[in-house]
């Protein structure tokens, strides 16, 4: 029997998914195997469909496509083959996975199964719903304003609308399905059940070109007879709050949040029923007043509606709906795993003011919502929770939130237990301050709810050093906190826009923390659809303000970035070729407006190495950089895809943009024009310069360091090239040098001052001079933890080398420096588990590490040999005398 096995075996990047609307999905495994040098030498899909229902284990199958044994070498019998058969509408497939060990042996590997969406429009019926504002109601009349405590930024946001159906099912029910969307956020509830764990559905796409719909098993859920529908239904990004444009800070895509619901009954003789959103739905208004993603959520409980979603409700005085017909064409099926609460804080300490006001402590700066149980409470009684990072003189503070609020509400009806939860608002804060009460509620019932995008974790790094540890917690936690839905800026103030260069800068640290290839995918389209005819970029995506016009360098070239190293990371070429040809536009865009291959004109709102500290990297020279590295990305790309006649164009071009980049920025002595890290960095990192220049780029970075004593002056963009490219040029003394400094400005500063997320600010706070300016100050923004990535590829050592793809030929050469005596850390690529773990006992090195099967590693052992190894777990001993130079 073979030892090799096969795990986590997805469709599309997701387990089972239970819709997709993909034309060839792409199923993919990891491999583990106990014995040293296993691997495939070939692996085989065999796809079934399955007969009726929703469990294939009880139904006959027919098999309908195999794709032949694909051999490893290949690359995609390794880590994955797309479907190629015919696919339907609303219909499972199971897929099982043959393999071919090294011995010539053929067996099952695993199976799975994923189920396709609605494939036609012509699959979809009914229609948008709405609340019906032409409908008169007694307490529609309108009266002069009065004081209260209704906020003015939200004293026009409309209530939540409760949106109702009921319908009988017969019994013999084999298989329901209920597809569901809104142009807004909602939730939907079948007999008084809430339907799935996804929160913010359906997130947040451009909706002009892409609307992600949701999908829900409810075989179990119905009923014979009498069966009720129900949805919660609120702005969102649709026609709430998002971004800073205080011209458009609202209703960027419409003015009312609108519903759909296709429920379809599959009945065991054949037949079928369908139940969808239409004029047959009544609307009410509930216990949610308001609620807003940035502002917060105002719950009264004296207007609860009771058990509106269960059957025999009395609705008779609800209104009806405005019914808007639509023809789907924007409808797609949810690409990636949804926002949902992906884990639970407590509070760990409350202190009270003079105001008799509870300031809650939960030890960790996140991204969520509080549930709080709040015992009895009077009639009338009001509870207001506010939201914030950081205190201020023991108090919170909230002007970095600029307009954005986070306030939430709780009035209650009287009951004697009341808990409170909001439900479609979510908020970054480590402190919640809660009035109203007359005495503080137990710190055991105070909770912070966490929300994320579900991304699978994938890698996971942990070292001898607790500031380290705590600085990799702050990386981690701020990339939970903004990764959700698309990757934010910060998740607290009013912007929480997809910035590229964020993302781009980031995505190396993120892809080795999670799995986000699916994520990426979602967000990749928008940022293709945010590109304007001429080929340009923006600078977020979705694009909600005119003041993203022309993208800025650094920013608008994650349009090239990103794509690329997924397709290093993953392997997955269809992640290259979805996204080639507007890459390839973008640099044609640049050249075509900088025709001498110096990139000044059409730079947008040119950034610069945004938020640098004590230097500024001249602009043009930043630009031409990224324009040099974006043209041999997309020369690289086109390689991979096979156009040769592309990847020679670009190459020639990227040679003559560095040739020029040469000429304009480098003096006699190999300086360049500003004489800042990140000029060195950029040249270093983009293979800009060669030769002597080469030489003198290096040491002239090394002065650039020492004379600011050894402290960085990188913002987004140097920062991220760093560490890695003094690694690079055998300088990882001052890398572990910048990364173990606890002084202003350095990496653990901001550890010393006590933050568990990374700030957005090198100088957010500071001894000397406390806030940076309330108008741009987070401190919960990834950008700067871009350093993650070579904390795993050159501190752990988990790495692949410059021509490898989806980790095949891996490069494990862990970096010994600064205090660190001990560093472990795994990760799941696309073909299995890697690991290493090293040790460092005064003159003693003890490196463990794990290969999957299929790839092979060199082994760079720190004062001992290099060595080529195959999979299997792997151990070695070396000894580093103290005195002599590692790495």
């Amino acid at each position: 029997m073979s030892s090799l096995q096969a795990y986590d075996l997805r469709t599309e990047y997701r387990d089972t998914p239970l819709a997709i609307d993909t034309t060839n999905p792409r199923l993919s495994w990891r491999l583990r195997s106990a014995a040293a040098g296993s691997h495939a030498l070939a692996a085989r899909v065999v796809v079934r469909s399955t007969s009726g229902g929703s469990d294939s284990s009880s139904k006959d199958s027919t098999e309908l496509w195999s794709s032949g044994w694909v051999s490893s070498s290949t690359g995609a019998g390794a880590v994955g083959i797309a479907y190629e058969g015919p696919l339907a509408s609303r219909t499972r497939y199971d897929w099982t996975l043959e393999l071919r060990d090294a011995d010539g042996a053929e067996f099952e590997g695993g199976s799975s199964w994923f189920e396709t969406a609605l494939l036609q429009r012509s699959d979809f019926a009914g229609a948008f719903i709405s609340v019906d504002n032409t409908y008169d109601i007694p307490d529609r009349e309108f009266d002069p304003p009065v004081d209260d405590d209704i906020p003015t930024a939200v004293r026009h946001v409309p209530p939540a609308a409760h949106l109702r159906s009921s319908f009988t099912a017969r019994a013999g029910v084999a298989r329901a399905r209920l597809y569901s969307t809104a142009h807004g956020i909602y939730t939907v509830h079948l007999n008084g059940e809430r339907l799935g764990t996804a929160e913010l559905a359906p997130g947040w796409t451009d909706y002009t070109e892409r609307l992600q719909y949701q999908t829900y098993d409810v075989t179990a859920a119905l009923r014979e007879g009498d069966n009720a529908l129900g949805l919660l239904l609120a702005d969102g990004w649709w026609a709430g709050y998002v971004g800073f444009d205080a011209r458009r800070q609202g209703n960027h895509y419409g003015v009312a949040a609108e519903a759909w619901v296709q429920l379809e009954i599959t009945y065991d003789d054949g037949s079928t029923e369908t139940v969808v959103t239409d004029s047959s739905w009544q609307t009410a208004n509930g216990r949610i007043h308001y609620t807003d993603l940035l502002m917060g959520e105002y719950v009264d409980a004296r207007r609860d509606l009771g058990d509106w979603t269960t059957p025999g409700y009395d609705a008779s005085g609800w209104a009806p709906v405005s019914v808007r017909t639509d023809d789907f064409a924007t409808f797609v099926a949810e690409v990636d795993a949804p926002i949902e609460i992906i884990d639970e804080v407590t509070a760990k300490s409350v202190v009270i003011d003079a105001q008799g006001r509870a300031l809650y402590d939960f030890g960790q700066n996140l991204v969520g919502r509080v549930r709080v149980e709040l015992g009895s409470l009077g009639v009338d009684q009001s509870i207001i929770l506010r939201h914030g990072e950081v205190l201020e003189n023991d108090a919170l503070y909230t002007a970095n939130l600029r307009t954005a609020q986070q306030r939430d509400v709780y009035v209650s009806a009287g009951a004697d237990e009341n808990t409170f939860e909001p439900t479609f608002t979510m908020h970054g804060f480590r402190y919640v301050e809660i009035s109203g009460l007359s005495s503080p509620v137990p710190v055991e019932n105070v909770v912070a709810r966490v929300m994320s995008s579900a991304t699978p974790p994938a890698g996971d790094i942990t070292t001898s050093s607790d500031d380290v540890n705590q600085l990799i917690s702050n990386i981690r936690w701020g990339q939970r906190g903004n990764f959700a839905g698309l990757p934010t800026d910060c998740p607290q103030r009013d912007e929480r826009l997809g910035w590229m260069a964020d993302a781009q800068v980031f995505l190396p640290t993120a892809a080795l923390n999670a799995d986000v290839a699916s994520f990426f995918t979602r967000w990749l389209a928008d940022v293709r659809g945010a590109q304007t005819a001429e080929g340009s970029f923006p600078d977020v995506a979705p694009v909600v303000s005119q003041f993203f016009f022309d993208g800025a360098p650094a920013w608008a070239d994650a349009g090239v970035i990103i794509p690329w190293h997924l397709y290093k990371v993953y392997g997955d070429l269809r992640l290259l070729e979805t996204s080639y040809e507007s890459m390839r536009r973008w640099v044609d865009f640049v050249e075509k407006h900088n025709s001498d291959l110096i990139w000044t004109k059409r730079v947008g709102n040119h950034y610069g190495d945004w938020l640098q500290i004590d230097a500024l990297t001249p602009r043009p020279l930043m630009a031409t950089a990224y324009f040099a590295h974006s043209a041999e990305l997309v020369a690289k790309s086109a390689a991979a895809l096979g156009k040769s006649a592309d990847a020679e164009h670009y190459a020639d071009l990227a040679a003559r943009i560095k040739s020029a980049f040469r000429d304009t920025f480098t003096g006699a002595d190999g300086r360049l024009d500003g004489d800042t890290q990140t000029d060195y960095l950029l040249a270093l990192a983009f293979d800009l310069v060669d030769g002597e220049q080469r030489e003198a780029a290096k040491k002239h970075l090394v002065e650039a360091i020492e004379a600011h004593d050894g402290l960085l002056t990188t913002g987004f963009v140097g920062v991220s090239l760093l560490c890695p490219v003094l690694s690079e040029i055998g300088r990882d003394d001052l890398a572990y040098a910048l990364l173990e400094t606890d002084r202003y400005p350095s990496l653990l500063y901001s550890v010393r001052q006590g933050a568990t997320t990374i700030w957005e600010r090198w100088d957010g706070w500071t001894e000397h001079a406390g806030f940076q300016s309330v108008e741009m100050n987070s401190f919960n923004h990834y950008s700067l933890g871009s350093v993650g990535e070579w904390l795993y590829r050159y501190v752990a050592g988990i790495d692949q080398t410059a021509d490898s793809i989806a980790y095949e030929h891996l490069l494990i050469a862990p970096r010994v420096g600064g205090s660190l005596t001990s560093v472990s850390a795994h990760y799941e690529s696309s073909r299995g588990r890697i690991s290493s773990a090293w040790t460092l006992e005064g003159d003693r090195f003890a490196l463990e590490i794990e290969v999957p099967p299929g790839a092979v590693a060199t082994v760079v052992v720190p004062g001992g040999e290099t060595v080529e190894v195959t999979s299997g777990r792997h151990h070695f001993d070396s000894i580093i005398p103290s005195a002599a130079p590692v790495g």
